[in-house]
């Protein structure tokens, strides 16, 4: 078994984590708290700069993360790489001279979410593989969030070990880039998962854990802040900056 590598930050590091940017659909459609409106995102991001913060991919927070930098930073991600990401993130990110990563399912480029229709939730457009070139020429990351965006824990051993080693390969071929950050979906994995995303080459890996990232821990589990439609910017601050989110990381 391979060595953990562990966080050695001097303090909580922040990794926020988005879905949609977009108005959400109406009341009492199935998790509507995952979209946040443009414009909100639009008040987070000049928040977080007001605040002396900057937004970075994980591939550039990883020094951060590793302890070989200082400084005040917060990583920024969106699940799923829907279109809406590049439509309505995409020139906020760069208007703020901000990174982030966008973690795409590598066999569902160009087509939508269908993996939540039995859900209910709607279906919404995800980046085709132009799209995602687009995305990187400006200045933004693509990580990795499988194949079939499957629930690792349901599949055998060789289909878990294909979902998170080709979908590295194939959006590497579709974005030029060498890809190493990794996103479990549903956050549902176990160690023997960790490390096949060790074995497959990937530095970073994303959970649905909640807090912001402490010294100590395996660089891929990584907890992370979600950010919600419902999310005011005085939460917003406090989830960034204090210790409301790490209170919550066993919920």
């Amino acid at each position: 078994m391979s060595l953990q590598a562990l966080t050695a930050n001097a303090w909580p590091i922040p990794i926020l984590v988005y879905h949609q940017i977009d108005v959400a659909p109406p009341k009492g459609a199935p998790f509507r708290s995952l979209y946040v409106a443009p414009a909100a995102f639009a008040r987070q991001m000049r928040a977080l700069q007001l605040l002396g913060y900057q937004g970075l991919s994980m591939s550039a927070l990883l020094p951060y993360l590793r302890g070989e930098r200082r400084g005040k930073v917060v990583g920024i991600t969106f699940d799923d790489g829907y279109v809406n990401n590049l439509q309505h993130a995409l020139p906020v990110l760069q208007r703020f001279g901000f990174s982030s990563t966008c973690y795409c399912v590598s066999q569902r480029l160009g087509r939508t979410n269908d993996w939540d229709a039995g859900v209910g939730i709607a279906p919404a457009a995800l980046m085709n593989a132009s799209q995602l070139r687009q995305w990187v020429a400006g200045g933004q990351e693509v990580g990795v969030h499988t194949r079939h965006h499957v629930n690792l824990t349901e599949c055998d051993e060789a289909l878990a070990l294909e979902e998170i080693s080709l979908s590295k390969t194939e959006l590497s071929a579709q974005t030029g880039k060498a890809l190493e950050a990794f996103c479990y979906p549903y956050g549902k994995f176990t160690g023997k998962h960790a490390e096949m995303v060790r074995a497959a080459g990937y530095a970073s890996a994303t959970t649905t854990a909640r807090g912001r990232v402490r010294a100590g821990l395996d660089l891929l589990q990584l907890p992370r802040v979600p950010v919600v439609r419902s999310t005011t910017l005085p939460v917003f601050w406090l989830k960034v900056a204090t210790g409301y989110e790490d209170r919550r990381e066993a919920a």
